[in-house]
């Protein structure tokens, strides 16, 4: 149902409630405006079928006065239209909530996991360096050689450990910010990946930590997706704050996307980015075109 076929249908249901304003016409504006949820129409939508509704009544009506109480009726015609709208924008933002409640715990306990292997897993291998140093004063120079093997293996093991760390939640970003988070960031995927990464950007001073921690993983996902799919040479980041609100925009210069497969992908990770981003309010804006490459822009305001 369109908007032009859902305003004969409203004007029709009206007129009825108009001329016998019962329980059983009124749920019909009830059932209305849940059908035109369901058609992807608008609360202006609905808005403008009740004004071109309103219009005809007072044609219909030029040469009399008309009562109050029809007035009154056809505004609890219009509101009970609009109530599953309400239900419905209730229940988004519960939802959003809800989301954003499970997004803290997520992140406290991959803060909490990050610190163990960061500190009490650092602490013990440090440990173990130490016991290898002192083997090592006590064992002849031909068996000196094995130890150094093993010695490479604990570098390798706690650079392995310290790179899980700051991937499961970056100690930077809760020591020094956000801006210093993203170029950590940036030079460590520069650094697996080889392919550089560029920070654009003022110190934005520290921002709350929810919207902080959104930015990030908003950035992190992005990259991912560069890597994965993008066949990009370069990529860059740049961070905007203005008075109210903050926005981080990601580019690079790969291969780009067709318009019907990014209203369509699951494999880009939006749904979660959009998720993350309508916890707080925020937007997103994703731009890409085949051989042109991808811009990706995240919006959420200052405060959360």
């Amino acid at each position: 149902m369109n908007a032009e076929q859902f305003a004969e249908h409203y004007w029709a249901s009206l007129h009825k409630y108009l001329d016998d304003p019962n329980e059983v016409q009124r749920s019909t504006a009830y059932e209305l405006g849940r059908h035109a949820l369901a058609d992807g129409l608008g609360v202006l939508d609905i808005a403008a079928a009740h004004y071109g509704a309103l219009q005809r009544v007072l044609s219909a009506r030029a040469r009399r006065a008309i009562p109050g109480a029809v007035i009154k009726a056809a505004n609890e015609f219009f509101a009970e239209c609009l109530s599953p709208f309400e239900i419905s924008y209730r229940g988004a933002r519960e939802g959003a909530r809800a989301w954003q409640h499970l997004n803290e715990a997520l992140e406290n306990e991959a803060k909490r996991i990050a610190h163990a292997l960061h500190d009490e897993a650092g602490q013990l291998l440090a440990s173990v360096h130490f016991a290898v140093a002192d083997m090592a004063g006590e064992l002849p120079p031909q068996s000196r050689a094995r130890l150094q093997e093993v010695k490479s293996l604990l570098n390798r093991i706690e650079t392995e450990l310290r790179d899980l760390s700051h991937e499961l939640h970056p100690t930077v970003l809760d020591r020094l910010g956000l801006l210093p988070a993203l170029q950590f960031l940036a030079e460590s995927v520069t650094k697996r990946a080889g392919i550089p990464i560029t920070l654009k950007g003022g110190e934005p001073g520290r921002l709350p930590p929810v919207v902080e921690i959104t930015l990030y993983r908003i950035v992190q996902e992005a990259l991912n997706n560069v890597l994965k799919h993008a066949q990009a040479s370069s990529a860059s980041i740049e961070l905007k704050v203005g008075p109210q609100r903050v926005s981080c925009t990601i580019r690079d210069n790969g291969v780009g996307f067709a318009a019907e497969r990014i209203q369509h992908t699951d494999g880009l990770g939006l749904a979660g980015i959009r998720e993350r981003l309508n916890a707080l309010g925020g937007s997103l804006h994703f731009v890409s075109k085949p051989k042109r490459g991808t811009a990706l822009r995240a919006e959420v305001p200052k405060g959360r």
